[in-house]
């Protein structure tokens, strides 16, 4: 992971020294927050990022003596296919359609939003894929 947080310290550096540039030469100042906030946000990731690479075994990546049968074996676990981000999808929907069109309609995608996410959450508790 220090290879990940030294991308993200060199754009911290770079969003820091872009940011009072843009502000001298335009003036905008949504502009210069959200480039500030760009600044922090990589200045943050890099010290996470930095913090756990010290306390964390080096991973085979890190390694410069490492081969690449090294990085062999599982890669973790990935889900099926599954519905569930559909029907969310579809529920936030209309929860935002609610909000234009009428609360009713915000009530119904809150209601079938919650369905919707309570069953993504569980869906590996119950039917086929179930541990």
């Amino acid at each position: 992971m220090k290879a990940e947080s030294w991308i993200f310290g060199i754009n911290a550096v770079f969003f820091a020294v872009v940011t009072p540039s843009y502000w001298f030469l335009t003036g905008d100042p949504t502009g210069t927050a959200a480039l500030t906030m760009t600044t922090l946000l990589a200045a943050l990731v890099t010290f996470y990022l930095g913090f756990h690479a010290n306390k964390m075994d080096p991973r085979p990546e890190d390694l410069k003596e490492a081969e690449v049968v090294d990085g062999a074996g599982e890669l973790g676990f990935f889900p099926p296919y599954s519905w569930s981000p559909l029907w969310c999808a579809l529920s936030l929907f209309l929860i935002v359609s609610g909000t234009v069109f009428g609360w009713w309609l915000f009530f119904i995608g809150v209601g079938a939003g919650s369905v919707a996410l309570i069953g993504w959450v569980f869906e590996f508790y119950r039917g086929e894929h179930a541990h």
